[in-house]
């Protein structure tokens, strides 16, 4: 659905206009076109042409000459064709030139000449060309121009308006305009769409249109009010001193050094304990990490000969103890050693 804004004769934004698809979005089928202006225009043919044969010109009555002895070409009549002020041979008679043409084409036919229009943004649509109830023809073509978009004082291009059948203000105000061809809203047809580079309705002959076509009724959309312009500021008069918002406070600046003085300091931050260090410099050997626990029968048969030594040795300086994790494993070694020990005691 294509949107158009109404123009106005004052120049003021007037309201948008929706065209039903149907008829101002249909699909342009060039061949009917052609068929349906074809037939237009064999239509508007008179058909009162008419000749006449050598029976119906007057006179030629009387044989010419002897029918021999003249050595000439034997004559009957000076009314032959062949003869000035003779009759015509298969010369044109009365007739009618009109051609059998289909509601339906005549309608699709319209609606794509006018979607055409409408998709090159050629369709305007207009509230009225004059305010006043008095015809003005200068005042409808400033209206027609700036719907047109003409800058010149003369339209450049054929214009078709459509009016309402009842606008006799606005019909008296553009008939004497050249290049503007001025139809009712029922007199709407395919020829003169396509003869006119731009179609210009009425509001109230748009409405019209729309409902005799099936359309339904036109829809209008009115423009959201302009928000208001923001207040200029007052400018600085000589003399006056304007209001200025309050600068923020400054931030207050630090005490330089002065000689003789000493400012100050933040106190450092206390330094890490120092690592102890390695075990080698000071010539003790690391303790060794014990090893890792057998299985469970190693570690009982390595227990019981660790006990049998501890017995040998006596009064010999025991070897530095050495910690053993806190493992359900180490716990359950050591439960089993000890028990060792003792049978072997006993």
């Amino acid at each position: 659905m294509t949107t158009v804004s109404v123009v106005t004769p004052s120049g003021q934004g007037g309201a948008d206009v929706e065209l039903p698809g149907e008829i101002f979005g249909a699909k342009v089928n060039i061949p009917l076109i052609h068929q349906v202006v074809v037939a237009q225009e064999a239509a508007a043919r008179q058909g009162t042409h008419a000749t006449k044969t050598r029976g119906e010109v007057r006179g030629g009555g009387k044989k010419p000459y002897r029918q021999k002895g003249t050595g000439r070409a034997r004559q009957g009549s000076l009314r032959a064709p062949q003869y000035a002020g003779g009759g015509t041979v298969h010369g044109p008679v009365p007739r009618s030139y009109e051609q059998r043409t289909p509601k339906k084409m005549k309608v699709a036919a319209l609606r794509g000449a006018l979607s055409d229009r409408t998709s090159h943004g050629r369709l305007a649509v207009v509230s009225a060309f004059v305010e006043d109830g008095e015809p003005s023809t200068a005042g409808a073509l400033t209206v027609l121009r700036t719907a047109v978009g003409e800058a010149e004082a003369r339209l450049q291009r054929p214009v078709l308006v459509v009016l309402a059948a009842d606008d006799e203000v606005a019909r008296k105000s553009l008939r004497n305009i050249p290049r503007v061809r001025v139809l009712d809203s029922g007199q709407l047809n395919t020829y003169d769409v396509l003869v006119c580079d731009h179609v210009v309705f009425t509001q109230a002959a748009l409405a019209e249109f729309v409902a005799r076509t099936g359309g339904g009724e036109l829809v209008t959309v009115d423009k959201p009010a302009a928000k208001p312009a923001r207040a200029a500021k007052p400018k600085a008069v000589d003399g006056e001193d304007t209001e200025k918002p309050a600068a923020k406070p400054a931030r207050a600046a630090k005490p330089k050094a002065v000689d003789g003085e000493d400012t100050e300091k933040p106190a450092a931050k206390p330094a890490r304990a120092a690592k102890p260090k390695a075990a080698a410099e000071e010539g003790e050997e690391p303790a060794a990490k014990p090893a890792k626990a057998p299985s469970s029968r190693a570690r009982k048969t390595a227990t019981a000969s660790a006990t049998e030594s501890a017995d040998d040795s006596g009064a010999d300086a025991a070897p530095p103890v050495v910690k053993q994790r806190s493992s359900g494993t180490s716990r359950k070694s050591a439960s089993s050693g000890s028990g060792a020990a003792k049978e072997e005691q006993q």
